[in-house]
């Protein structure tokens, strides 16, 4: 058994200060303020146990297909308390949904029974890209839609355009009027469905809208994120009938109805790989508790590279950093590869590395904005293309960056883990949108971070 404790004068039991993966009431339209900055003081490891929280990425998608179920709540537990999840439920209600929230369990009920309105406007569908996967639903209940083109990160090109060819060839006619994607259908029929690449939203939204259609559908090249997989898990349990999701090819019979359930969405493997980097690049010790480890297959492989210590069992992950990390090579890529949503973090991490990490970025265009940032912080980065070349140096040091998306902000955080003196992260509304309570977690084991007003 691995021995994770970082102090080597204590026995490596686990140290017993305990995050609890939510806190306090459900308060979704209340944080936070758009001018918050993380106040960060480098230097300290982290030590303790974080439990992790459920999966955004799964909860979004979830909650559009509340849409297709005509009688009865469908009750969701373990509502993250965020940004998204508010806007996604602002979404819904727009469309005629009764939403309530039970604070205690924080328990979500989502009546769908009076679904009345078929347009999701811009100013709602502008925050986040995961709010076009009402289209599916939509046009499986309705018959139309008219959705507004998403907003969200701004990560580069990010088109719909394998959703809207996906639709088309389940029969509906789609087209584009001034910013917004309208669509029809007399009932979507079965077919066979090729992506020109894998899509996790495109292939939810071919999901939902597939469950209430008229025959077979067949999705071929399909996304195989653990989160597509527990959006069929929730769809099945209402009664549909899909087979094969996590895998290329998912075939989806259509049912006539669906029945309200109650369901737990799968934890967040993404705030779980956020927190072992968080370890790691610390030199500390962590339990991650409520995590499925199996899900992090690579992330885990890519870190013992970086010589980080590491135990799991299905649902625990324990995490120790070394004195001192070790350079890797990474490309991200779509489920099983090398998440793009932690490629920010390991960039942290690889800048102060011994040696030189090559970071390749295959899923996005734009998505080395954070590297301008962590130059700042003292980071040795040279861009070309899709490709960083990260030489690591001695120690980082603290200053004023600037998040740009979600995961881009977190990053900035983890460097400032690492950084000498004070680092300010400013805009951490983009951290909301997918964090919740990031500062709080971090301070219970031993970050010295806070949030402040600009």
């Amino acid at each position: 058994m691995i021995n994770l404790n970082p102090d080597v004068n204590i026995s490596g039991k686990v140290p017993d200060k305990i995050v609890p993966a939510f806190s306090g009431e459900i308060q979704l339209s209340q944080r936070p303020e758009l001018m918050d900055k993380f106040v960060i003081k480098g230097g300290n490891r982290i030590s303790g146990s974080v439990e992790i929280g459920a999966s955004k990425n799964s909860f979004l998608p979830i909650l559009a297909a509340c849409l297709l179920v005509e009688k009865g709540e469908v009750l969701l537990n373990l509502t993250p308390n965020l940004m998204d999840i508010d806007s996604m439920l602002k979404v819904i209600e727009h469309l005629g949904v009764k939403v309530k929230k039970y604070s205690k369990d924080r328990k979500l009920a989502i009546n769908s029974e009076n679904l009345n309105n078929f347009e999701a406007p811009y100013d709602l569908v502008r925050k986040m890209r995961a709010s076009f996967l009402v289209l599916g639903p939509l046009l499986a209940r309705l018959g139309k839609a008219r959705v507004s083109l998403p907003g969200g990160c701004v990560l580069g090109q990010r088109p719909v355009d394998q959703h809207i060819k996906g639709f088309r060839q389940l029969g509906a006619t789609l087209e584009e009027d001034q910013g917004y994607i309208v669509a029809q259908a007399n009932g979507l029929k079965g077919n066979v469905v090729y992506f020109d690449r894998p899509t996790h939203t495109g292939t939810e939204n071919l999901i939902t809208g597939a469950c209430l259609g008229e025959g077979k559908t067949t999705l071929v090249n399909a996304a195989c994120d653990p989160e597509v997989l527990d959006v069929a898990n929730f769809l099945n349990r209402m009664g549909a009938k899909i087979e094969g999701a996590g895998t290329p090819v998912i075939t989806i019979t259509g049912v006539k109805r669906l029945k309200a359930c109650e369901y737990t969405p799968m934890p967040d493997r993404l705030e779980a790989g956020t927190f072992m980097m968080a370890a790691a690049i610390t030199g500390g010790y962590l339990e991650i508790k409520n995590v499925e480890s199996e899900h992090l297959g690579i992330v885990n492989l890519k870190l013992k590279e970086m010589g980080v210590e590491i135990e799991q069992n299905k649902s625990r992950i324990k995490v120790k950093g070394p004195k001192k990390l070790k350079a890797t090579n990474v490309i991200t890529y779509p489920y099983p590869g090398f998440p793009t949503d932690l490629q920010p973090m390991l960039m942290a991490m690889a800048s102060v590395a011994a040696g030189t990490s090559y970071i390749r970025e295959t899923v996005f265009d734009s998505r080395f904005t954070h590297v301008m940032e962590l130059v700042r912080l003292g980071a040795d980065i040279k861009v070309s293309g899709d490709e960083a070349t990260v030489t690591g140096v001695a120690k980082l040091k603290g200053a004023s960056v600037m998040a740009s998306d979600i995961r881009a902000g977190v990053g900035l955080v983890l460097a400032g883990l690492a950084a000498e003196g004070e680092t300010e992260v400013l805009r951490v509304y983009h951290i909301d949108r997918g964090y919740e309570n990031l500062e709080e977690k971090l301070s219970q084991v031993g970050i010295s971070i806070c949030r402040q007003k600009t």
